[in-house]
């Protein structure tokens, strides 16, 4: 099993806080890698929130590329963010050029692009990204979206934060998701490393599904690029996402209907039953084979969880007005908020989503029994 952490503050916070959450719950993960998601930024990135940011790895040739490429279309850098690290790294991690952290301007011409054309551009260009580098093994693109940094590397996440030095006030954020590896491949791709984006949504797993393979095939059908590029079965909990709000314009509520519809029984007297039976029929190959426990952030950065019907990774949310945390245990929830009403700690069950909104100020738990809001 994988340990997962997520912490929504109103006031930006160094990520160090969610990577000591994952080292006191150190036993669950073997420390084959850690993946940091960091959302509605603070530091020198507080004022540029609609410029694109670039996160990833380069080599020193794959970095000249890279700059080329962005250039030829018309991309500026407005500001990067240098990592330097010690010339030996730690135990099991590669040593690496460049951590790739940028900020650009927009080519003048995408000035009066509407937003889903201006959306599927940057998700164009990191793909592109992400061929190139696969090409020649010198480029690694996790995101390319404002407001957005992404790090993820092999090692103790521990080793690599002291390494990466990722204290620094320029990575502070609002919204922190992390995950320790535990590594289920024989070979690491950091590709395969949690948590997964896709234009403005985030999701994150501790568990594995047997179903991924049905998922990636319905979504591939979509017709839309950014469904690709799977390294992990966990990745498709982003797509599915990102599908339910953008191509099927329904809300969270609505997300687990997909991926763990309730029994034809159930459903029968849910008030919204006939939504529920067409959803159920039509995207069928969206149900997931768990045990799966789910934390995921929304473009408006709002955090959820969710567990799968199996329940069987353990979850918890907890906190107080102005700063919540969602972790794998409870001993990382302690470390992350240890001042909060511990009486009001919460642990979702199979039907249950927990949702912390982007004001911050308590947990809302739908129930899959709930009529659903009207579609947004």
């Amino acid at each position: 099993m994988c340990r997962l952490i997520a912490i929504t503050s109103k006031d930006p916070l160094s990520p160090m806080r969610a990577i000591e959450a994952l080292d006191i719950m150190k036993e669950g993960h073997d420390g084959s890698g850690v993946g940091l998601f960091l959302r509605d930024l603070g530091g020198p990135f507080e004022n540029m929130k609609d410029a694109p940011i670039l996160s990833g790895i380069c080599s020193e040739s794959g970095l000249k590329r890279l700059d080329t490429f962005m250039m030829d279309i018309g991309f500026m850098t407005k500001y990067r963010l240098t990592i330097r690290v010690p010339k030996k790294p730690p135990a099991g991690t590669p040593k690496r050029d460049v951590y790739l952290i940028r900020a650009y301007e927009y080519p003048e011409e995408w000035e009066n692009l509407g937003e889903k054309t201006l959306y599927d551009r940057l998700v164009d260009i990191r793909l592109k990204l992400r061929k190139m580098g696969e090409e020649k093994e010198d480029i690694m693109v996790f995101s390319f979206w404002p407001d957005v940094i992404m790090i993820k590397e092999i090692g103790d996440p521990m080793e690599v934060a002291y390494y990466l030095k990722i204290d620094r006030k320029e990575l502070e954020a609002r919204v922190v998701m992390a995950q320790g590896r535990q590594n289920t491949n024989y070979e690491i791709n950091l590709y395969a490393c949690h948590p997964f984006f896709l234009q403005g949504y985030s999701t994150m797993t501790n568990g594995e599904n047997t179903a991924f393979f049905p998922i990636r095939d319905f979504l591939m059908s979509r017709g839309f690029d950014g469904y690709s590029g799977y390294q992990s079965d966990s990745e498709v909990f982003t797509h599915i996402l990102h599908y339910c709000q953008t191509k099927l314009n329904l809300g969270l509520e609505t997300y687990k209907h997909l991926i763990t519809p309730l029994k034809d029984g159930d459903i029968e007297k849910h008030p919204d039953a006939k939504l529920l039976k067409h959803l159920k029929h039509s995207c069928r190959k969206l149900v997931i084979d768990g045990p799966n426990c789910v934390i995921g952030c929304l473009p408006d950065h709002s955090l959820f969880m969710l567990q799968d019907r199996k329940k069987l990774r353990p979850g918890v949310v907890g906190g107080k007005p102005g700063i919540f945390a969602f972790s794998s245990e409870i001993c990382g929830l302690d470390a992350a908020i240890p001042d909060r009403d511990r009486s009001k700690d919460f642990q979702p069950m199979y039907l249950d989503t927990a949702i912390v909104g982007p004001d911050r100020q308590e947990v809302k738990i739908c129930c899959q029994t709930d009529i659903l809001p009207l579609p947004h």
